[in-house]
């Protein structure tokens, strides 16, 4: 009995101490909720992204102008609302939707999605579009490397900010 325990408990080890863990995702999962503060348990929006980075290549062949973009790298960007909230003239019920951009010169295209667990936008539907919103562009001075979002509250708003390379965009939500 003593010989089959410890064989076992061998075996288990053998096993777990043989388990290959793949290296760092090149473009991370991060997320990002509002309101911001961690104390904050109730949170309104969060957002689910992955974050390529410039890596030497240009902006225009990562998210070309004019292509439905999945907003970030791998699956596509997701936003939950845990209330309802506006963006633009559209009221969007509390749940979950993929985030879609159509990048511009001047002006983004912003797409909130009913289909969910989607790889990219490769399979992009606008008839499951809820709703959308065109905001302008904006350079900023300071470069990022990587792609990166957050939140600002502004008066009865709360903005999402998009910003890589020089490129910034903010696209207002309300209540």
């Amino acid at each position: 009995m003593k010989q089959l325990l410890l064989s076992a408990v061998l075996l288990a080890t053998f096993s777990l101490s043989a388990q290959e863990f793949k290296g760092l995702d090149k473009s991370p999962l991060d997320m990002i909720q509002y309101p911001t503060s961690n104390r904050d348990s109730n949170k309104s929006i969060r957002v689910l992204y992955s974050r390529p980075q410039l890596k030497g290549r240009a902006l225009s062949k990562l998210a070309p102008n004019g292509e439905v973009w999945r907003t970030g790298a791998n699956e596509a960007s997701e936003i939950t609302f845990n209330e309802p909230m506006k963006l633009g003239e559209t009221t969007i019920p509390a749940g979950s939707y993929s985030l879609y951009t159509i990048p511009g010169e001047k002006e983004w295209t912003v797409i909130l999605n009913k289909a969910t667990n989607v790889w990219g936008a490769y399979n992009y539907n606008a008839s499951d579009d809820l709703a959308r919103i065109t905001v302008p562009v904006k350079l900023a001075k300071k470069s990022l490397e990587a792609f990166s979002m957050a939140f600002e509250r502004v008066e009865g708003a709360v903005h999402l900010h998009m910003g890589w390379d020089t490129l910034r965009i903010a696209i207002p939500f309300t209540k």
